[in-house]
């Protein structure tokens, strides 16, 4: 029976460091750890090489259950793997483990606050972007193609495709940009 340790962080800026080192406080002899977006389980290849080498009786181990995903729907179908492969999840903070009935209904209920939780940051986020908007200061993104070499370009017969290729970006930044003219 292994402890397992997962730790993952959202961006490059992030570390995982402080994770690392709790998931090897908590007794776990493997960890892994990766650099991706919680949102979906895309992409996720260090969490799907867990699940595919898990052992019965080997334990899942997380620092938070955000570490994990962001969505009910994805945390539930973890847990729901781990337990057709005889194992459980352990979350350290606070500290739930699946192993029992208390223990899966508790991380039910934690995983819609995490899902409810990324609801409300996304709306404060937007809050903040349209009271930016209002007052003059956010502006979007910085426009990145040259829409007047796109027109002359577009004026010389050449379709989407063509400049796409010639300007090195994707048809469809193409298309917004003759689209917004």
């Amino acid at each position: 029976m292994s402890l397992i340790g997962y730790a993952r962080v959202s961006t490059t800026d992030q570390s995982a460091d402080t994770q690392v080192e709790r998931l090897k406080a908590a007794g776990c002899d493997i960890i892994r750890q990766e650099q991706v977006s919680g949102r979906s389980r895309e992409g996720r290849t260090e969490l799907e090489t867990i699940l595919d080498f898990i052992r019965p009786g080997d334990t899942l181990v997380v620092v938070k259950l955000d570490r994990l995903g962001r969505s009910t729907r994805d945390v539930l179908n973890l847990v729901h793997e781990l337990d057709q492969k005889g194992a459980s999840l352990r979350i350290l903070e606070p500290d739930i483990s699946t192993a029992g009935p208390l223990g899966r209904m508790v991380l039910t209920v934690l995983g819609m606050v995490a899902e409810m939780e990324l609801g409300f940051i996304k709306e404060r986020q937007a809050a903040g972007i349209a009271k930016a908007k209002a007052k003059g200061v956010y502006r979007g993104r910085p426009v990145s193609l040259d829409h007047s070499q796109i027109r002359t370009l577009r004026s010389q017969g050449l379709g989407a495709t063509a400049i796409a290729k010639q300007l090195g970006c994707s048809r469809g930044a193409i298309y917004k940009a003759m689209s917004a003219e």
